[in-house]
């Protein structure tokens, strides 16, 4: 249950990515860094429920997780640099933190969960 709704809050967050870069004049490489970490969460996270191991799966969210850090760095980056202003960016922050939260639960019992 909670990998499905893992699932739609990685999706919902990513639409929301892609649209967001949509809207955003120029700065394409930075623009491809975000969508590219954004949208990778969820990809990450599908991949996930179809792991091979425990262990390919714990991989597959220690990557998503690492995708969520990424995402929050072009935000802020984005933020600072006045391309998007900050109360854009707030429901963003807040979906890839508890996005991030989810996951960091997640990975903590799959792993207790291997032994």
């Amino acid at each position: 249950m909670k990998e499905n709704k893992l699932v739609d809050l990685s999706t919902d967050f990513a639409v929301k990515i892609i649209k967001l870069c949509e809207t955003i004049k120029g700065h394409f490489s930075l623009t491809n860094q975000l969508e590219r970490s954004g949208t990778s969460i969820g990809a990450n996270i599908h991949e996930a429920n179809y792991a091979h191991s425990k262990n390919d799966f714990i991989a597959k969210l220690q990557i998503a997780l690492k995708e969520c850090y990424e995402t929050e760095y072009w935000l802020e980056l984005f933020v600072k640099s006045e391309i998007l202003d900050r109360e854009t960016a707030k429901d963003l922050y807040n979906q890839c933190g508890t996005i991030r939260k989810i996951l960091i639960s997640s990975i903590s019992t799959a792993k207790k969960n291997q032994n």
